[in-house]
């Protein structure tokens, strides 16, 4: 796990900080998964290296990170 701040802003890659509700309700207004159901945000947040970005505790950012945590990574839902 990894953390690091600077003023009001943390970056975590804390699973349990991750705020599942907002995530949801942020990717189903994208064009790349509009309407995607929250259990599939739920399954995706949890087989991917997910870093949050939060502002006084309130997360407002996310870049989920799918990888096989030898030689391969791709970025998404940034």
């Amino acid at each position: 796990m990894m953390e690091t701040t600077r003023d009001d802003y943390l970056i975590s890659s804390d699973p349990a900080r991750l705020d599942v509700d907002a995530i949801h309700a942020f990717l189903t207004t994208s064009y790349w998964c509009a309407g995607v159901p929250k259990e599939i945000v739920e399954r995706s947040l949890r087989g991917s290296l997910c870093f949050g970005l939060y502002y006084q505790d309130r997360q407002v950012g996310l870049a989920r990170v799918i990888t096989d945590d030898a030689t391969f990574a791709y970025l998404c839902d940034v």
